[in-house]
């Protein structure tokens, strides 16, 4: 599979520092991305099947996505939507844009809108502010959040300029997408501080990915150091079937087993939920283990208990 490679002068020194770690797995191509499974996507979550103009992903009826670009400072080997990162004509034109934007302005039941890409973060903080001025003039647009790497792979971005683009009426919500304790450098967590010091809510998006955050351990460790520098984990991604991405991939059942783990042996406040984009489009939904069963409650220490 042919996918573009850029890492970040942050992501450079932590990958020359441990070449066959686990931020490095994330980052350096690897030939098995040649292997594609029978069940692997080119669009593993549907969103070509759910954008009526380009730049638009309208999946929920009260939130959409919001893609003005599709570049990233870095590129993931497991992105699921590496078919079409980095590509060429990677920004939304002003026409394209103005598209999109009149898009929303005629869906009055669009509650949210979900800034992506590609990496928002990535726009110059004029037209971060650009577009994010137009999202507060719509009316029944009540929610902004932002999906974005940048406090973890690009930190020196996180800046007074991105702050004041960052700064509207309306609630701005920051997703930050890191997957291993290592990548909350002392840099990151400066970044993660004047976000929050900026009263900006923060969340994490993790992926569950095989020879990189795969073990109970890890997992606290990472969830625990977000936890700390007021980032709440946010999703547990099970790993999309983007082609060429397989040997990232756990089974279901391993990520149960892994999150259940978790359960009783972390605070609530360290445990995302793990969810599921199920292929085509279809929405996503928590797969974590379940506790109870037939009038049978399962304790964190795994004993049975009969619940009236």
């Amino acid at each position: 599979m042919d996918q573009p490679f850029a890492i970040t002068e942050t992501i450079a020194e932590l990958i020359e520092a441990d070449p066959g770690g686990p931020v490095a797995r994330q980052f350096v191509p690897d030939t098995r991305e040649h292997e594609v499974a029978a069940e692997e996507r080119a669009d593993p979550i549907g969103d070509e099947r759910f954008s009526p103009v380009k730049g638009i992903v309208h999946r929920y009826p009260d939130r959409v996505l919001l893609k003005p670009l599709l570049a990233c400072p870095v590129y993931c080997r497991f992105c699921f939507r590496r078919e079409v990162v980095g590509k060429k004509d990677s920004t939304l034109s002003a026409k394209e844009l103005d598209a999109a934007f009149a898009y929303l302005a005629a869906h009055p039941e669009i509650w949210e809108v979900i800034l992506t890409g590609g990496d928002p973060l990535a726009l110059s903080p004029r037209r971060l502010a650009a577009i994010l001025a137009r999202l507060d003039a719509i009316p029944h647009v009540e929610i902004v959040r932002i999906h974005t790497r940048v406090p973890v792979v690009d930190p020196k971005r996180i800046n007074a300029a991105l702050l004041a683009a960052l700064k509207i009426e309306k609630p701005v919500y920051v997703v930050i997408h890191c997957n291993h304790a290592d990548e909350i450098t002392a840099a990151a967590r400066r970044g993660f501080a004047r976000l929050a010091d900026a009263g900006i809510p923060l969340l994490s998006q993790s992926v569950l990915l095989k020879g990189v955050n795969d073990d109970a351990k890890i997992l606290e460790t990472l969830f625990r150091a977000l936890v700390r520098n007021r980032v709440k984990p946010y999703y547990l991604h099970h790993a999309d079937l983007a082609r060429g991405t397989s040997h990232f991939r756990t089974s279901i059942t391993e990520g149960q087993a892994l999150v259940g783990a978790l359960r009783g042996r972390v605070s609530g406040l360290c445990q995302p939920t793990y969810v599921l984009d199920i292929p085509g489009g279809h929405g996503k939904v928590p797969v974590g283990p379940s506790y109870f069963e037939d009038g049978r409650v399962i304790d964190p220490h795994g004993c049975v208990h009969v619940y009236p």
